[in-house]
């Protein structure tokens, strides 16, 4: 894929810092800060060791945001990627203690591998904007963006996403393998120290959140419209595809 250098100055030199640490993954890098900027989510579909969790800490520090990992396994459940109220002897109410998707960006890792209920209750959050625990809703923070990762070689012990769940990411991704050349850049790169380990912020999140409200404010011609439903009318229709686009996307 090649995309268009036309990037606002911001988002260019964000995705110049990304390739630092991610050497020949500027699509992906650009595609990414687009789900961003458009409110989506991103599903990374690969083998283990191309860089998926490294992409998103470099997303991450390049926009200043707080970056939250969550490792999913089968016994994990929905509180520990929410919260939980704890009670507190002291002032004798309940307390709410925030879970990993409180944060800016948030690494949901093999999420195939936990119950469908866990994972439920990180793609209503996607969805809501919000999380709700003993009849409380906290707002996610701002901006919020999930980079899910799942490995597609491996089917034991998991659970694959729906065709309806997976409706709820903007983009689904493929690292890929390196080329010759940009492997020896990732040997050279990591002699003495990983480059992730000094990569400074380029944007800080108050910059980004209005890059989003930009975004909003983008006028979309009725032409453009028009041709945006007569493609996903078509998807609905065509004897190859399965199940075609739903309104939400």
């Amino acid at each position: 894929m090649a995309y268009q250098e036309d990037l606002h100055p911001l988002l260019g030199k964000a995705v110049e810092h990304i390739n630092r640490v991610m050497v020949g993954k500027r699509d992906i890098a650009i595609l990414s800060l687009a789900a961003i900027l458009a409110k989506g989510h991103v599903l990374l579909e690969d083998v283990p060791g191309v860089g998926k969790t490294m992409m998103v800490r470099a997303l991450a520090k390049s926009i200043g945001a707080d970056f939250k990992r969550i490792q999913f396994t089968p016994d994990l459940l929905p509180s520990d990627v929410t919260g939980v109220s704890i009670y507190n002897a002291k002032t004798m109410e309940f307390e709410y203690r925030p879970g990993p998707i409180m944060g800016n960006i948030v690494l949901a890792d093999e999420i195939n591998r936990t119950s469908p209920k866990t994972q439920s209750a990180l793609l209503e959050a996607m969805e809501e904007g919000s999380v709700t625990v003993d009849g409380h809703t906290m707002p996610l923070a701002a901006p919020f963006f999930v980079m899910a990762t799942q490995n597609p070689v491996e089917y034991e012990g998991t659970y694959p996403l729906p065709e309806a769940q997976l409706d709820r990411f903007l983009f689904k991704l493929r690292m890929g393998y390196p080329s010759f050349n940009e492997e020896l850049d990732v040997l050279s790169l990591q002699e003495k120290s990983h480059p992730i380990e000094t990569l400074e912020p380029v944007i800080t999140k108050e910059d980004f959140i209005r890059l989003q409200r930009e975004v909003q404010n983008v006028r979309a011609d009725d032409s453009i419209k028009e041709y945006i439903v007569e493609i996903v009318q078509k998807t609905r229709q065509h004897g190859s595809v399965q199940l075609g686009v739903s309104p939400r996307g």
